[in-house]
């Protein structure tokens, strides 16, 4: 059985992604949903467990009648709210119900929303065991036929999750491109491409990958290209953990994917 994970906070973008994560589970063998939320755990001394409780069923009751609103037929949904810190207590609830996914949404053009509308779902790419899909708000299902990986090709046998990509691709059987975006690349691969490329292939090869090396010095302007020219129906990634700083002052790859890409983002830790 395939387990989903979907965070809802009620807004148009999670809504948007639960019903992506519906109509994706369609097309999944044994697929089952869980319409996820956390509510802040409020510390008054006046507040009894039995108000507690009221919370939580209030707020279950909200993604029942969301789940009523948007199932579209899948009846593989259940609904579960919890108190808690948002990235933590999901993280926790994924782990110990052993999902396979978390999809969700964000939002955010702006420098300003990015902070405050995309924090936690880079957050939760950052702390999850797990894959986590990342789906644009205007995004449709309509299959995950032509995927492409993207890799720096550094150290590729000991720094890429071969075991989790694999998972993905058995599950949906899509064609697969491996992309690399480097402004270095010339008409020919230099010995230490060839070397990561050759480990690639040793360990994708069953998947009959199409390889691409493409010259640019703007990785999200490359991608974004190979994705609209190529027509492909997701990007997987590989987010690389860097130190708090660099967190702070650099817009990493997977940051610039997230806001900006037009299809979704399956990331994939490391």
């Amino acid at each position: 059985m395939k387990n989903i994970i979907v965070p809802v906070d009620f807004s148009d973008t999670s809504v948007n992604a639960a019903k992506y994560a519906i109509e994706m589970a369609k097309n999944i063998p044994d697929a089952k949903i869980t319409l996820y939320h956390v509510y802040s755990r409020i510390s008054f001394s006046s507040l009894t467990s039995k108000d507690e409780n009221s919370r939580q069923m209030v707020t279950e009751a909200e993604l029942k009648k969301l789940k009523t609103n948007i199932d579209n037929g899948f009846e593989g949904i259940s609904c579960v709210a919890e108190a808690g810190s948002f990235v933590e207590t999901l993280a926790d609830y994924a782990l110990g119900n052993h999902a396979d996914f978390v999809v969700m949404g964000i939002t955010g053009s702006s420098k300003i929303s990015h902070v405050f509308m995309g924090t936690n779902t880079l957050n939760v790419i950052r702390n999850i065991s797990c894959p986590v899909m990342i789906i644009p708000p205007d995004a449709k299902y309509k299959g995950l036929k032509k995927v492409v990986f993207t890799s720096d090709f550094k150290d590729v046998a000991r720094t890429t999750p071969f075991a989790s990509i694999k998972k993905i691709l058995d599950i949906f059987k899509p064609k697969l491109d491996i992309l690399n975006v480097d402004s270095e690349h010339f008409v020919e691969l230099t010995p230490e491409f060839k070397i990561e490329k050759g480990a690639m292939a040793d360990k994708l090869g069953a998947y009959n990958p199409e390889f691409s090396f493409l010259r640019a010095y703007d990785f999200l302007e490359g991608i974004s290209s190979f994705v609209e020219t190529r027509n492909m129906d997701a990007i997987i990634t590989v987010p690389r953990k860097h130190n708090f700083l660099s967190q702070l002052f650099v817009t990493s790859n997977t940051k610039k994917l997230a806001y900006h890409s037009t299809v979704p983002i399956i990331a994939v830790p490391e």
